[in-house]
């Protein structure tokens, strides 16, 4: 059983001249000069994935094997969401796959065919493969590992073959280094769920946060492996940010000393030269991009539609559901993404009216002048614009369907907006961002208005986050105002505690500081400076997020106040040079990769990429996240972390702290409950504190409702 991990997807680069070294490196510098390094990373996770799906054997020029192998196609979960914005049923069929399944379903064998396992590298999957393999359900196998197999489960896929004598089955064993999704050619996502609160949880141990640390590394070292670069890595001092970025960068400098590293084929020249930058950041550096309301057509179609993995569903015309694909080989997404909702609907407008145009034209060219005499030239002339129709009709067709796709999407997106007055809250948040600040009654307005919970939620926690300083009774008075709207506070009070540690850290003493950053690493799990990193940046003048404007500044390369203390991590430098300051880092950079620790989401893919649009000489910017997540999904894991706290107006119920006629401890007070029956291994959430159950009317009852969580 042979095993490799050989990045056979990266082309090799070596360079072989009979000019000399010093010609050499002067023509190179000047071409890399001009030629900015395309930093394409669907396109290459693309080209790995076909490359394996053809039993990983160099293909042609059409992206095809020389010799045709038809071939079953095994996968876990997370590897179809890594194939789903990538690979089409049709591109199965040009590359050979008959069948393709998940892996945890039942299969009937298929004697005669080979079979492409692409799967994560766990315990479950090994004995899934070693059991198929027992049974000969295919020819061959061909495993593939969405990262780097650790040695124990390679020993145990060893032994388990050889104990059921199938050993022979298994015909290769590949490292692809492909854990991550790719939704655009500048955007992906590792798929961790829930990083945030786990990372910000203060009951995680050092075990739980390290196991995290090294998922993430994992992560984003094979995107790096699949681009083949070794960056220079910035990150702010402290927090998870510094952690990751530390720990890839020793793992990087562990895998550079490998002689057939996976980095070697890349060209010592051009990394060298042309290496990007990649910023690193954590949630908390900007925490109102997560929870903003966006009016742009890419952040408000994730948003509302909640976009997944490059596709949605809306209600069709004719009643059911319509899904549709989003992605790269859609004109009108790519194009006008960016654009706020109002001007996409000018725009579909238009395109609608050029395609009436066009098939008008179309059918004037081809009919025939009523009353004209037949002439020869007239029949000549005819079949000419009828064969340039013929051959239009194709295209047309194609873009009324793309019309069509947005048109609906754009009616659905409109009676939301109506319904919630969305762009009412786009347009508050944004005041209350640049003042820092709002009017009392406007503020309580709006939270008394249209909306849906979520909506009132996420405008209360803007609130806290833009208030540069928060009055206790206007707090509280929005506080109620949630409450009466019936929505849990535990988000509001959770991101409300925050800011209080900011104003508390900010007025203390250098006596009292040091115990405020104290309490606040128990409280949680990090130091005060890495949670509340981003809110002296919150305050923007203008429309430009701070991710945006610090990337912008450490792609400069210039000594700057906001990022000097900003560490850098090289792991093609020495040692001794690691987590150090920028005063030896020379720029600018072309290319840099920015990644989110904690959920990432449109809103700031939208503003890296309008840095990129308006910047000369032309930049390139790749943006990942541990998640893509909308508004809701992040605020939800605020509310998590709170009711962990004992904030909010909910409790949170822990096995073994149900009892028929007890009680439970909350924020230090014992507060009743009543019976529950349900999974001892579930957490229960109650809506409202609820004193005696017996005591309740069947409304009430009713209005009291337990919420089971996973």
């Amino acid at each position: 059983m042979a095993t490799s991990s050989e990045r056979s997807c990266t082309p090799s680069s070596k360079f072989h001249t009979s000019m000399t070294v010093k010609q050499a490196v002067r023509k190179l510098r000047l071409y890399l000069k001009n030629s900015p390094m395309a930093l394409n990373l669907r396109q290459k996770q693309t080209e790995c994935i076909i490359r394996m799906l053809n039993l990983n054997q160099p293909v042609n020029s059409t992206g095809t094997a020389n010799e045709e192998v038809y071939k079953i196609l095994i996968y876990d979960k997370f590897c179809q969401n890594i194939l789903s914005p990538l690979i089409h049923v049709k591109d199965l069929r040009k590359h050979g796959v008959t069948l393709y399944f998940l892996i945890d379903k039942d299969r009937k064998p298929v004697h005669d065919l080979p079979a492409v396992y692409f799967v994560q590298p766990n315990q479950s999957n090994i004995q899934r493969i070693v059991a198929d393999a027992s049974r000969s359900l295919y020819d061959s196998f061909h495993l593939n590992f969405s990262a780097s197999i650790p040695r124990p489960l390679l020993e145990d896929l060893a032994s388990g073959t050889l104990n059921s004598d199938s050993i022979h089955k298994i015909s290769k064993v590949h490292d692809q280094y492909l854990e991550f999704v790719s939704l655009q050619d500048n955007l992906f996502s590792l798929s961790q769920k829930s990083t945030y609160v786990q990372l910000n949880d203060r009951s995680a141990g050092d075990k739980e946060i390290e196991d995290i640390i090294e998922r993430i590394v994992s992560g984003l070292f094979c995107v790096l492996a699949t681009l083949a670069v070794v960056p220079i890595i910035r990150c702010p001092r402290g927090g998870p940010a510094e952690l990751v970025a530390s720990a890839l960068d020793q793992k990087l400098r562990d895998h550079l000393l490998s002689k057939n590293n996976l980095f070697s084929e890349s060209g010592s020249f051009a990394s060298s030269f042309q290496r990007p930058i990649l910023c690193m950041f954590d949630r908390n550096f900007e925490l109102s991009a997560a929870i903003q309301h966006d009016f742009r057509y890419r952040p408000l179609v994730h948003d509302i539609l909640g976009l997944k993995l490059n596709r949605l569903s809306v209600p069709g015309e004719k009643g059911g559901m319509k899904s549709y694909e989003l992605d790269r080989s859609d004109p009108f997404w790519m194009a006008n993404g960016s654009l706020e909702f109002p001007e996409v609907a000018v725009e579909i407008e238009t395109q609608l009216n050029t395609y009436k145009k066009n098939v008008d034209e179309v059918n004037r060219r081809t009919g025939g002048t009523a009353g004209a005499e037949f002439d020869g030239t007239d029949l000549i002339g005819n079949t000419k614009h009828l064969m340039n129709a013929v051959n239009s009709l194709p295209e047309l067709t194609e873009r009324k369907q793309v019309i069509d796709k947005h048109t609906n999407i754009a009616t659905v997106l409109l009676v939301e907006i109506k319904e919630r007055s969305l762009d009412s809250y786009v347009k508050k948040e944004n005041d209350m961002m640049v003042r820092g600040g709002i009017d009392r009654n406007e503020l309580l307005a709006v939270l008394k208005g249209k909306g849906t919970k979520m909506d009132k939620l996420r405008f209360a926690i803007m609130y806290i986050i833009s208030s540069e300083t928060i009055n206790p009774a206007e707090a509280e008075a929005v506080e109620a105002a949630i409450v009466e709207s019936e929505v849990d506070t535990s988000a509001f009070q959770y991101v409300k505690k925050i800011k209080s540690l900011n104003v508390s850290l900010a007025s203390a003493n250098s006596a009292s500081r040091n115990n405020i950053v104290d309490w606040a690493e128990k409280l949680y799990g990090q130091s005060i400076s890495a949670v509340t990193a981003g809110v002296k940046n919150l305050l923007s003048s203008d429309r430009q997020l701070a991710l945006t404007r610090t990337v912008e500044a450490l792609m400069e390369g210039k000594p700057n106040p906001e990022i000097d203390s900003y560490l850098v991590f090289d792991p093609r430098a020495p040692k001794s040079s690691s987590g150090t300051s920028s005063s030896h880092l020379k720029g600018p950079f072309k290319e840099a990769i920015v990644f989110m620790i904690g959920g990432g989401n449109y809103r700031e893919y939208g503003s890296l990429q309008d840095l990129v649009r308006h910047e000369q000489p032309v930049k390139h910017i790749i943006y990942g996240t541990t998640e893509i997540l909308t508004g809701m999904e992040f605020v939800e894991q605020l509310s998590l972390l709170g009711q962990k706290m004992g904030l909010g107006n909910s409790i949170l119920l822990f096995p073994g702290q149900v009892h028929k006629e007890g009680s439970i401890m909350q924020n230090g007070d014992t507060m009743p409950c009543y019976q529950v029956n349900a999974d001892p291994k579930r957490w229960l959430k109650l809506e409202h504190f609820i004193f005696n159950h017996a005591q309740l009317n069947q409304e009430e009852r009713e209005k009291f409702k337990l919420i089971v969580l996973p």
